[in-house]
């Protein structure tokens, strides 16, 4: 369903909504499977990020990377990512990937399921950023480097062959390097995708509250603790940490995947409608009854597989 919203220019802009309602026998198994083996680790008392992210990091690398990609670490001046690259790669283009974690957890290689697939599906190179996570390194330390990542991109593509694209607390960083390169003057990418963005860390949405129990990943309170850990005591308004607060002017097409059921829906859908009357193109696709984030689940889950494909799709044109 598009609608048309009317910008602050003044100009009339889209926003348009897609709801799908199919749910297969396997998201319900590991919708499931997350709110009674995953959840309560991360609501417990004793919570521990840095034990916690040893175990997450090795369950999410056990589905391998896709065939046909090769790899490549990066470590320069700081900097530390991977190059995904599928053997029939699109010289002329190129996708930024910030991965989730709340900040806390994940790295490139524990996201090589999804990530060397987005390669393998979209025909174009993918540099899977490795930023620094707190507690070790908390705001803006991952800010930093997603700008830092985006500079490095610029030696080899023009802004306009490159693509952003993010989940959950990497879908925030993906907004928030977009407020910098705005702010910088620089030219924006092509467009952005982004699964579940956490873009609130003053944490204000609703949806905190009244998904608390409908979520299978996280609870309201795990997402507010995961806030503080990064944030350490900077302004939760700085549009670098939450990129719900950013003017959204000049930002490119940005599109949008949401559960109907989770904790973060309503950040995404506060971004889509800044954006929106910022006079910004935007998608909004919401899935129901989706665990958070559920493209992560290829090969195994049909809607992650048809997710995918779409936002590869995305980063063909």
């Amino acid at each position: 369903m598009a609608r048309m919203r009317r910008a602050a220019t003044g100009d009339v802009c889209m926003l348009t909504r897609k709801t799908v309602k199919r749910r297969s026998l396997r998201s319900r198994f590991i919708s499931w499977f997350l709110k009674r083996k995953f959840k309560p680790k991360l609501m417990a008392d004793d919570f521990d990020p840095i034990r916690f992210r040893k175990t997450v990091e090795r369950d999410m690398g056990q589905g391998g990377p896709a065939d046909g990609v090769s790899i490549r670490e990066v470590e320069q001046s700081g900097l530390k990512g991977e190059w995904h690259e599928p053997a029939d790669a699109d010289p002329a283009r190129c996708i930024l990937y910030c991965h989730g974690g709340g900040y806390l957890f994940g790295t490139a290689a524990s996201y090589r399921p999804f990530t060397t697939r987005l390669a393998k599906q979209s025909g174009a190179r993918v540099f899977s950023l490795d930023y620094r996570r707190a507690p070790e390194a908390p705001f803006p330390a991952a800010a930093d480097d997603a700008m830092a990542a985006w500079h490095y991109l610029l030696e080899t593509f023009q802004p306009e062959q490159i693509y952003l694209a993010g989940d959950s607390a990497g879908g925030g960083l993906v907004l928030s390097l977009l407020h910098q390169i705005q702010q910088a003057g620089l030219a924006m990418p092509a467009k952005a995708v982004v699964l579940s963005p956490y873009a609130d860390l003053r944490c204000t949405g609703t949806s905190l509250d009244s998904n608390d129990r409908s979520c299978a990943m996280f609870s309201g309170d795990a997402i507010r603790r995961a806030a503080a850990g990064y944030l350490n005591g900077a302004d939760p308004k700085d549009p670098r940490a939450s990129p719900l607060y950013a003017d959204y002017t000049g930002f490119p097409p940005l599109r949008i995947y949401l559960s109907d059921t989770e904790v973060l829906r309503d950040d995404g859908i506060r971004v889509a409608e800044r954006a929106a009357d910022a006079g910004v193109s935007v998608e909004v696709h919401t899935w129901r009854g989706q665990p958070h984030v559920w493209p992560l689940f290829v090969p195994v889950m049909p809607e992650a597989n048809t997710t995918l494909q779409e936002m590869a799709d995305f980063c063909r044109t």
